[in-house]
């Protein structure tokens, strides 16, 4: 089968499923990994014929998508801050805001600061400690998530980021401190309440680990009122907290930090408008 005919038969196979944007995504995703071709490859070879073995593998491809399982997943990589990281459905998969919360850290402590220590929470697959490390070549950054399966996935993607990072396995439910104190803490906890799980995509509440995704509705704010608790601890004189929330209660995350003496606590918006994350001293 010649490229240009695959990528109508792809179209064709996705299409009730999946808007036609999307579909090209996913396409041009995939003929990337899998035949190593750029997009504008796919415009020049178009007439290519694509061999046997590759194209078996391409149709895999198609298959798992019409079970509405993520590409990340399905390719095993994904794109987080210009960097590559190992996927899987033990880790969550890094979304773009959170790319705004590493941004909103940089733009507060530049490259050229004093050398700092920085602290994640619920790390997954390690993207933002990762990602910090990178773009904050001076830190030194620390790791912290309840999951074996996400530590070990962490840890290779540190490997191949070529960084180093320090990884801990704790439960920060049960942790009250740890033998060190921080510059920075920061934390994209789980958030969605039950009560929002209609609004979460099937590709995500059918893959993706709900330990790292679900609260219960009685009590939203279980980690953020946790680590706020532990921050106060381990944060050193003036450090900052840095949290992704959830944007239907940013106002109760700010005053749950106010109310535990947290102060310049500042609510941000991300690029959609929403209420995404929030920054706050001790």
């Amino acid at each position: 089968m010649k490229l240009k005919d695959f990528r109508t038969f792809f179209n064709n196979e996705l299409s009730e499923l999946y808007p036609k944007k999307e579909i090209d995504a996913f396409f041009f995703r995939s003929v990337e990994a899998i035949l190593d071709l750029q997009i504008m490859d796919v415009f020049m070879k178009e007439n290519t014929n694509i061999e046997k073995e590759n194209l078996a593998v391409l149709q895999i491809i198609i298959g798992r998508l019409k079970l509405e399982e993520p590409i990340q997943y399905i390719l095993g990589t994904t794109e987080f801050y210009g960097y590559t990281f190992n996927v899987n459905p033990g880790v969550l998969i890094p979304r773009p805001e959170t790319e705004e919360l590493i941004s909103w850290i940089k733009e507060t402590y530049p490259n050229n600061s004093e050398r700092l220590s920085i602290l994640d929470i619920g790390t997954g697959s390690g993207c933002i400690a990762i990602t910090l490390k990178k773009e904050i070549a001076t830190a030194e950054v620390s790791a912290m998530d309840i999951s074996e399966k996400a530590i070990k996935t962490a840890t290779k993607n540190a490997s191949l980021n070529n960084v180093v990072v320090n990884f801990i396995q704790h439960d920060i439910l049960s942790t009250n401190s740890i033998q060190d104190t921080f510059d920075v803490i920061v934390s994209n906890p789980p958030y969605v309440r039950n009560l929002e799980k209609e609004e979460i995509k099937n590709n995500v509440l059918n893959n993706e680990p709900h330990l790292a995704l679900f609260v219960e509705d009685d009590n939203p704010l279980i980690f953020y009122k946790r680590i706020g608790d532990f921050a106060k601890d381990n944060l050193r004189k003036d450090g900052s907290l840095f949290f992704e929330i959830n944007q239907y209660l940013g106002e109760e995350t700010k005053q749950m930090l106010l109310d535990k003496g947290f102060k310049n606590v500042v609510l941000k918006k991300d690029l959609f408008g929403n209420d995404r994350m929030i920054k706050a001293n001790y």
